[in-house]
């Protein structure tokens, strides 16, 4: 309680605080109880904005506030929409400056409030400076524009009321909520369908009808829907559905609020369950209970962007109806009005159902198009029905959907509105399926069909100019491809047969092949796709689990691509796909794997020997030009590389053999351990090298000391020198941080490493890292797998588990228990589960029992 504030002397204070939150608590009980008998919005949001108006009321009164003085209610408060957690927005409208005691007043009142439990968003300003606060900024003028009168001076408030009203400008009002909108969809990366949405800001959440609603106000056409049907910017059903979609979402919060406790808006994987089983949805043999409930929230939000892109269209030719020249005819079917396209009449598509896709193949060849007009989208969304099996099977729409994939531009952006208004689910039956199929293998952030969507929006980015220098090398192989969307059908085709039970790879080339032969693709180019399709895992396995120096290796993976064309093709795709599932999987260094593979396969395939597709003289020769660069001599290397094998150089590239080279050429015999470390060159992160005499259980230490750092290990390259030194190399990144300085970590972990390890310190011991709350719902179950590499010389061990921080060191110190020595390790995290390949060597292994004792002490250790 602030010093200044005597009003109400502390005694009285404490019994109204006691009072007042017993008051707020039993009606809030009171209320959340008559909700679950009978879960009805309107009762509970309007019954706690009444509870909140009688505390309000009466506090007022007891601190004699005066006449001049006035209460205001807005925001969702002031319209009567008050969650069981929301903030309660308030105004004290005054008519002056207040004076010293007036303001003593308010600020213990405002404290009070607090104290009572309200979460107060409050602003005490006079008549002028409220109207020149909305004048300056939308979010203020939205929030006086559903302003409540409560209690006080009723003129101060209605003369308020009325200046508001004359310098509101609805048109202007109208463009700044739309780009308010579009900010804010930006940050929800432009979907409802991310599987953790939040249901108040994300597209198709409520914001979305509040949005509506405001504009409405400001224009004057009333503040229920169906007021906007009576001005004709809805029909009757679509009222209908705009309330039946605000009361699933209304409910969804509610409960959201119930089951948190907290102004929680995000349907994080926590709450899905309890959610659904409030909403009555139960889980069966194929599908969880919040599965179930997620997809009917996913059709809520599809159904809200759809309604809130007609009403906005609506609006705009509200406010600017001169704006534009009149309609300009495109064809019999289709004119240009505003910008838009529009049918000539609603019954075009009745009379001339391909012209269902012909709208969406215009957009794309008419760059003045910005998008359609509310009677299109509305006459598109009641005729998708008519893509039956006959439509399907006509030649005329097969040609039309190949060349909506076949244009220059606007092939993505189409595709979405396809899927948003149900036409890419009727024209391709085994999609509907996956519309809002949640995936729940924790590196996918986005539901089956928006994910593919995106795959092939990065497709679609290596041929566009503009995003050249994004990946020059991809949009060089695309833009050369002599059919690039052959690669988009692949895309569509790789994942839409998830959720069926089975290989969704096999299950889903089978679809591409049927797609393919009956659009008449020659045999070829159905050959390619169905293969991409049934491979399109096969380049990442490759690339981020096998040892890509060794020559068997590569000769299968040549052998499966079999050509040139193949390998191109599936490079594009995988590259897309990795990036298509979450910005936390991609990093600069799946990169480089990906495209080291590429370049070494392709060599191989265009006629070099193994030895020369591996470019072991050419990565010798790469070095040596960048040591000349540096200015090292001639010959400056040769003491090093005396000392290392041909596997050394298979394993690194030109630019860290260059590298170690120039760090170690003057210390080959080193008595000290060396490390050095520097921003990694392949993408985020460092790369940390460590060089010293070997020594047991080293690389033990090494993961220890990252661990307690919080760095996570995303590559490791384990290598002992003919003359027993050890050259470790690791890439290592915070996962724990957006933006990290990397640059400012170099100098502390060179000096703190190469004190631990020359002063032979403890091994660190970090402690367990803690399952993220992902993983805790959705449990992955530890598998480690050792088995003999081809040879017969060293053993592959796969590690799969959920990812936290200390689990190498976990792995490595098992490993360092049963003497088992480590080559290499391949570290591949997705999401929140990581597939890691080590390839090791040790006398135990060609023990059946020993490697079962292995196995089981990992998996002990992976289960903590």
């Amino acid at each position: 309680m602030p010093e200044t504030a005597s009003i109400i002397p502390p005694e009285a204070a404490r019994e109204f605080i006691a009072r007042y939150k017993s008051r707020l608590k039993t009606g809030g009980e009171a209320l959340r109880a008559a909700y679950e008998a009978r879960p009805l919005t309107d009762p509970i949001l309007k019954g706690r904005s009444h509870l909140v108006d009688g505390v309000l009321l009466d506090l007022w009164k007891d601190f004699g506030l005066p006449a001049s003085a006035t209460l205001v209610a807005v925001g969702g408060y002031g319209r009567e929409e008050l969650f069981p957690c929301s903030d309660v927005d308030l105004l004290f409208l005054l008519k002056d400056q207040p004076d010293e005691d007036l303001q003593d007043r308010l600020t213990q009142m405002i404290g009070l409030l607090w104290d009572v439990g309200l979460d107060i968003g409050h602003s005490v300003r006079t008549e002028e400076e409220c109207l020149e606060e909305a004048a300056l900024d939308v979010t203020v003028m939205t929030n006086l524009l559903e302003a409540r009168f409560l209690c006080g001076n009723r003129p101060l408030y209605e003369q308020f009321e009325q200046q508001l009203r004359e310098r509101l400008n609805p048109g202007q009002f109208f463009k700044a909520k739309r780009l308010e909108q579009e900010q804010r969809y930006t940050r929800h990366n432009e979907t409802p369908y991310s599987l953790e949405p939040n249901c108040k800001e994300s597209p198709g959440g409520l914001r979305d009808l509040q949005l509506i609603g405001w504009v409405s106000r400001a224009a004057g056409f009333g503040t229920h829907w169906r007021d906007l049907a009576r001005h004709g910017l809805i029909t009757d059903e679509e009222a209908t559905e705009l309330r039946e979609v605000e009361r699933f979402l209304q409910h969804t919060r509610i409960r959201l609020h119930h089951i948190t406790s907290r102004r929680e808006d995000r349907l994080l994987f926590d709450h899905q369950d309890k959610l659904a089983r409030q909403f009555g949805y139960e889980s069966n043999d194929v599908r969880r209970a919040s599965e179930v409930f997620m997809q009917e929230y996913y059709r809520t939000a599809k159904k809200v962007t759809q309604l809130n892109t007609i009403l906005l269209l609506n609006f705009g030719v509200e406010f600017f109806p001169n704006r534009f020249p009149a309609a300009i005819n495109i064809n019999e079917r289709f004119q240009c009005v505003r910008e838009l396209l529009d049918v000539r009449d609603e019954g075009v598509f009745d009379r001339h159902p391909s012209a269902l896709l012909e709208c969406f193949l215009l957009l794309e060849q008419r760059s003045e198009l910005k998008g359609m007009t509310a009677r299109t989208l509305r006459a598109l969304w009641r005729g998708r029905k008519l893509i039956n099996a006959e439509f399907r099977q006509n030649p005329a729409n097969k040609a039309l959907f190949l060349r909506l994939l076949q244009q220059k531009r606007g092939v993505v952006h189409e595709l979405r509105r396809m899927n948003q208004y149900g036409i890419l689910s009727f024209y391709l039956p085994a999609w509907r399926r996956i519309v809002g199929q949640m995936q729940h293998d924790l590196f996918h952030v986005y539901t089956v069909d928006q994910h593919i969507l995106q795959v092939l929006r990065n497709v679609r980015r290596f041929v566009v100019a503009e995003h050249a220098h994004e990946y020059p090398l991809l949009t060089r192989l695309c833009t050369s491809f002599e059919k690039p969307w052959l690669i988009y059908i692949a895309a569509l085709f790789h994942d839409i047969a998830k959720g069926r039970g089975g290989d969704h790879s096999k299950l889903g080339m089978k679809d591409a092949r049927d797609f393919c032969e009956s659009h008449g693709l020659e045999a070829a180019d159905t050959d390619l796709v169905e293969w991409l399709v049934e491979h399109h895992l096969s380049m990442s396995n490759v690339a981020q689990k096998q040892d890509l120096s060794d020559l068997d290796v590569i000769r299968r993976f040549a052998a499966l691509v079999r050509n040139e064309r193949n390998l191109t093709a599936l490079y594009i795709l995988t590259h897309a796909d990795i990036r298509g599932t979450s910005p936390k999987v991609w990093n600069g260094w799946k990169g480089k794997l990906l495209e080291d593979l590429f370049f070494t396969t392709q060599r191989l395939l265009r006629g070099a020997t193994p030895q020369q597709a591996l470019g072991t003289p050419i990565r010798q020769d790469d070095a040596r030009n960048l040591l000349r660069y540096y200015g090292l001599r001639p010959g400056t290397e040769d003491a090093l590389w005396d000392q290392l094998d041909t596997v050394y150089f298979l394993r690194h590239d030109p630019e860290e053999i260059a590298w170690h080279a120039r760090m170690l050429y003057y210390r080959v015999e080193a008595g000290e351990p060396v490390v050095k470390a520097r921003l990694s060159h392949v993408g985020e992160g460092l790369q940390v090298m460590v060089y010293m005499q070997d020594q047991r259980d080293l690389f033990v230490r090494l993961c220890g000391f990252f661990a307690r750092l919080g760095f996570t290990i995303a590559d490791a390259k384990i290598h002992t020198t003919r003359h027993g030194y050890a050259l470790d190399s690791f890439v290592l990144l915070d996962p724990g941080q957006e933006e990290v300085h990397y640059r400012d970590l170099i100098n502390l972990l060179e000096h703190d490493l190469t004190e631990r390890l020359h002063t032979n310190a403890p091994v660190d011991q970090p402690a367990n890292g803690r399952l993220s709350r992902e993983v805790k719902h959705f449990p992955i179950t530890p598998e480690v797998s050792i088995r003999p590499d081809e040879r017969g010389q060293h053993f592959i061990m796969s590690v799969t588990a959920a990812d936290r921080p200390g689990l190498l060191f976990g792995v490595a110190e098992t490993l360092a228990h049963y003497s088992i020595n480590l080559h290499t390790a391949k570290i591949a995290t997705l999401g929140e589960r990581v597939e890691d390949t080590f390839l090791i060597s040790g006398p135990g292994l060609t023990q059946d029992a020993q490697v079962l004792k292995i196995e089981s002490d990992l998996l002990e250790k992976l289960a903590v």
